[in-house]
């Protein structure tokens, strides 16, 4: 944002400070025994007082009483309801201009509750919410966001106040970490070509030669294709050859490139013929039998690939 919005916004934001975003609005069920059971069992509380009316009753109170902790649970609404949204002047719209600044993710931090008395069955919770505070925009470890601090009334069905809350919540930015880049496809190594990507970890280039009649073959094999000898040893290439043939490759996409790139294959000054991508030139500038030279390229500490620019006079 440019200065002058940034302070329009800003402004925006802390004239909610004080606001009614809710009036009182009441719960959709009134307080009953079957969501009181349904909380203690899961909360593990075996407070006799929230289930056994005789109970109840020998401690001096009217009837079955819910926990405390459910006070706010009694005026949710569920999350259709609550996706509804609002007027420009309510919670909706705080929640909307705090999504224009791109405050878009949330975290409860505290909430403090203090209650007057406790509910029984039948009595009716509603809640009234005023915005307290909108801090300035503060870094966290979740990203840059804002602590919006709301004060919450429950009342009962004769509009009686039975608890306040004070609740805050961090509104943020989360954090745009970039992705780690994907590992580059590996080829299948065995024992035939095994030798040629060890020789490429430490930045040298080698043909597959027999040593039967002294042809050079790749990719590397078994046995010569001219004289059908097994034995074999390897020649260090100089890294110099020229385009023989390229494609411009845009598809399939794989996140380990960005396409599109140059698959090229270069023959290089011994005479064999190798794939690889070509470097330093846009599809455009490519011509066949362009003169290319050897570079590495390191993706990760366990795979290195030669690569080739085009060579400069």
């Amino acid at each position: 944002m440019a200065q002058t919005e940034q302070d329009g916004y800003e402004k925006r934001l802390m004239e909610f400070a004080g606001r009614e975003v809710l009036p009182p609005t009441p719960g959709p069920d009134p307080v009953n025994v079957p969501m009181i059971r349904h909380w203690v069992e899961a909360m593990g509380d075996r407070n006799p007082v929230h289930l056994d009316e005789e109970a109840a009753r020998a401690t001096g109170r009217p009837g079955i009483v819910a926990p405390a902790s459910m006070t706010q649970a009694w005026t949710m609404r569920g999350y259709a309801a609550a996706a509804g949204g609002g007027d420009g002047e309510g919670l909706g719209g705080l929640i909307a201009l705090l999504a224009e600044g791109g405050y878009t993710s949330v975290v409860a931090t505290d909430s403090e509750f203090a209650f007057h008395r406790e509910l029984t069955v039948g009595d009716h919770v509603a809640v009234r919410e005023v915005v307290e505070s909108v801090s300035p925009e503060k870094r966290t470890a979740l990203g840059a966001g804002r602590f919006v601090t709301t004060g919450r009334t429950y009342l009962d069905q004769h509009g009686e106040t039975v608890a306040t809350q004070r609740w805050r919540m961090l509104w943020f930015r989360p954090k745009q970490e970039k992705p780690p880049p994907a590992p580059r496809p590996r080829s299948a190594v065995n024992r035939d070509n095994a030798f040629w990507f060890e020789a490429a970890k430490e930045h040298r280039l080698v043909i597959q030669r027999c040593t039967g009649c002294g042809r050079l073959r790749h990719p590397p094999g078994p046995c010569c294709p001219r004289c059908g000898s097994y034995e074999w040893d390897a020649a260090e290439a100089s890294g110099r050859g020229r385009v023989y043939s390229y494609v411009v490759s845009h598809h399939p996409r794989h996140p380990a490139f960005d396409p599109p790139y140059l698959v090229a294959l270069v023959e290089l000054e011994e005479g064999t013929r190798l794939v690889a991508n070509l470097v330093g030139v846009t599809p455009e500038e490519v011509r066949i039998d362009m003169p290319v030279t050897l570079e590495w390229l390191d993706p990760d500490p366990d795979l290195s690939l030669p690569v080739f620019r085009p060579v400069t006079a």
